[in-house]
Parts: C-alpha cells; sequence; structure tokens
C-alpha cells in the first residue's frame, strides 16, 4: 500500500446543466435512428432507410457522448500532479504533473466564447482548455511555453493550493 503524499490536497468540480437538453437531442436522434430502423415498412428501398438510420445513429451517438462527457468536469490537485477528468466516465482525462508547471493564475471570468464553444479546446494562441461552463476558472503555465485552462468552482483556492506545491517544489 502506497501513502498519500504529503502537502494539501484539493478537489474541486464545474457542471453545466444545459448540456443535458443537447444531450435529449442526441437521444432523440438515436431514437429516431432505432425508430426507423425497426417500424419502417422498408417500401423506400433500402439503401436511402440505410442511410436514413445510420445516420440518425452516429449523430445521436456523437452529441451524447460530446455532450456527456462535458456536463461536469473534476479536478484533483495534489503535491505531484493536477489531474482533470471530464464526464461521467472520465474521459478525456488529462494529467499535468506539477513539474511541468512553471506559475498558477485565477481566471475569475472564462467564457466558452473565447474558447469557440465547450468541451476540450484547443487555440493556437491560447493552448489548450476543458470548459464546461462559464465562469471561474484556473490558467497553468507549462515548461514548454503552452498553457492549460480548466472551468472549475472555488478556482482561486486550487490556484494557493498549486502555488503552495510549486514553493515545495523550488526548495
Amino acid at each position: 500500500m502506497t501513502a498519500h503524499p504529503p502537502g494539501p490536497f484539493w478537489t474541486g468540480r464545474a457542471s453545466n446543466r444545459v448540456q443535458w437538453l443537447l444531450a435529449a437531442a442526441g437521444a432523440a436522434c438515436l431514437a429516431l435512428g432505432i425508430e426507423l430502423a425497426v417500424d419502417n415498412a422498408w417500401t423506400s428501398g433500402f439503401v436511402p432507410l440505410l442511410m436514413a438510420v445510420a445516420g440518425c445513429l452516429a449523430a445521436g451517438l456523437l452529441i451524447l457522448y460530446g455532450t456527456l462527457a462535458f456536463v461536469h468536469v473534476a479536478v484533483t490537485i495534489d503535491s505531484e500532479a493536477l489531474i482533470v477528468r471530464c464526464g461521467h466516465i472520465g474521459l478525456p482525462r488529462r494529467t499535468i504533473r506539477l513539474t511541468e508547471v512553471t506559475s498558477a493564475q485565477f481566471l475569475p471570468r472564462i467564457t466558452p466564447q473565447q474558447w469557440g464553444g465547450w468541451g476540450y479546446r484547443w487555440r493556437p494562441e491560447k493552448g489548450t482548455a476543458v470548459i464546461v461552463r462559464r465562469g471561474e476558472g484556473l490558467e497553468l503555465r507549462l515548461g514548454d511555453g503552452k498553457l492549460f485552462t480548466v472551468t472549475v468552482d472555488d478556482a482561486e483556492d486550487a490556484v494557493r493550493v498549486i502555488r503552495a506545491h510549486l514553493r515545495a517544489l523550488a526548495r
């Protein structure tokens, strides 16, 4: 059994209830695809019906995964790393070792418009982000110059914990 590393431990979450509406739309597309496949007389031809069914199923699955994966985010910080887990199954997941972090900053207002929407985002001039809602978050500057941003509740406290760990690592 391994012992928990010394130092402060922090966990936080952020969620977005609006994404449940989008998930419902994905479920409706999926249900339509199943309905077409099961209850259709197939009189209009095999290929058009197959394309409609495949299109509805694919759209439904993509919308469902895309929204459910980013309904909430969980962030964990210990003395070694910051771990970000998205959605109910924790994927996508990102682990950033604190030895790679040069600084941490509290951002009081992050909006999806700044990043081009919700989800796991990348912008050449801004870096990578996990955006699940508007509001506060934190930004890490990594040793290679790249930035990582995540929206999370109580981000100011998270930044304090990260800075404390960075000071301890600098000694």
